[in-house]
């Protein structure tokens, strides 16, 4: 059996661990940082934060078509030095009009970045490992989502220091950089193709319903990964959980990706999506509801807390593990090898538009109905994402797969 874990690959599996936990050790937090630095109400802050989405959603197309149409690696470090860059800015901006240019312009350099490094992780992985290693390669993300937020809360409580947080996290993108330098790409001919350019070269249409599936689940990560601290700290009095929050998301993602594992080898896709989006919205359901059976003195405070803030962490662990490499490996199953990174920057799409409505619809609504109000809705967002999947997009997947090694 060939060798899945070669030094490009772990290589670039490393560089996209730093590139994730960069951007993620101060997301959480970013509610709060407007709110008590600018005095951002909570629409404002909606606002502010769901313009990465938006300029992350407009360029992810075009690098999809840049990755298929120029060398890779050269392309990939133009992207990542524009992505650091984009760190200064927030050590600079002092106003929230300059801070939310800065935060909304960084969105284009990390859309266009994430396609490129998951695109280069599938040309150094051997054809017969890709499908596994595409799960693995999710979890470097996955775990820098979980964990850069942990390590930023904790550095946050002790120093109370935001411009210390920027500083870490643009010296973590230096160090992914470096390391993506050092990564050696199989010789690969360029061939400039001489149709006009259509739609398809851009997104691709033949898994357009995986990604309308993927825009709820995105939404429901959105507002989790938004407003959990905020959500925390006013409304259920958490001062120190998120970071034990995440924690426990991690651990969720790192059982996840090892159970997983042997049916992602064995081509199991359409039921590794549905497990993962079933843990999820147990999950979220569990995350809203057991605070309010709480407070109506249904449940005890203190179980209610255990229960619903700590498991649904383990359960949404759980289900972005199984979920992730499930829907990447069915994207990329129904697009030609030409379009490889079409297939995975459409995907990306998908999500940055369920996130930038989360971060955006969750604040507006958490304004005017409140936070109970905002969660209850990613609950409904979610449950129509697993319905739509169980009545429409497993069939069309398995309609327009191309790789018969799964299924």
């Amino acid at each position: 059996m060939d060798r899945l874990w070669n030094a490009n690959y772990c290589k670039v599996m490393a560089a996209n661990f730093l590139l994730f936990g960069a951007f993620y050790l101060f997301t959480p937090l970013l509610p709060i940082y407007l709110s008590e630095h600018f005095g951002a109400t909570k629409d404002v802050i909606g606002m502010a934060l769901s313009g990465f989405s938006l300029t992350a959603l407009l360029c992810r197309p075009f690098s999809g078509f840049f990755v298929d149409s120029f060398p890779r690696k050269r392309v990939l470090m133009v992207f990542f030095l524009l992505f650091t860059v984009f760190f200064v800015g927030y050590l600079t901006a002092g106003t929230l009009l300059m801070f939310t240019l800065v935060r909304t312009l960084h969105g284009g350099p990390f859309g266009s970045l994430t396609v490129a490094n998951s695109t280069v992780a599938i040309d150094v992985l051997p054809s017969s490992r890709r499908t596994e290693g595409i799960g693995y390669y999710g979890l470097s993300n996955n775990l820098a989502m979980a964990l850069a937020p942990t390590v930023g809360v904790s550095i946050y409580r002790f120093t109370s220091s935001f411009e210390l947080l920027f500083w870490i996290a643009l010296l973590m993108a230096v160090l992914g950089m470096a390391v993506d330098a050092t990564v050696r790409l199989p010789h690969r001919e360029v061939v400039k193709s001489k149709a006009p350019l259509s739609l398809d070269r851009f997104f691709l249409l033949r898994g357009w319903l995986l990604g309308a599936n993927m825009v709820a689940f995105g939404y429901s990560f959105g507002v989790l990964s938004s407003y959990l601290a905020i959500y925390s700290k006013e409304s259920l009095g958490i001062t120190g959980g998120t970071g034990t929050y995440f924690m426990l998301l991690a651990a969720g993602l790192m059982m996840s990706r090892l159970q997983g594992a042997r049916s992602l080898r064995q081509g199991k896709l359409t039921s590794n999506a549905a497990h993962g989006m079933l843990f999820s919205l147990v999950g979220y359901i569990l995350f809203i509801l057991m605070p309010m059976l709480a407070r109506w003195s249904v449940v005890s405070h203190q179980w209610a807390i255990v229960l619903g803030y700590y498991g649904s962490a383990l359960l949404i662990g759980l289900g972005n593990g199984h979920l992730w490499p499930a829907f990447q490996n069915m994207t990329i199953s129904v697009a030609t090898n030409n379009q490889r990174g079409t297939a995975n920057s459409t995907l990306l799409i998908s999500w940055d538009i369920g996130m930038g409505l989360g971060m955006l619809g969750g604040g507006v609504v958490a304004e005017y109905q409140g936070y109970d109000a905002a969660f209850w809705g990613v609950v409904v967002v979610n449950a129509a994402g697993v319905l739509t999947y169980f009545l429409a997009t497993k069939s069309f997947f398995l309609r327009r797969n191309l790789n018969q090694s799964v299924r």
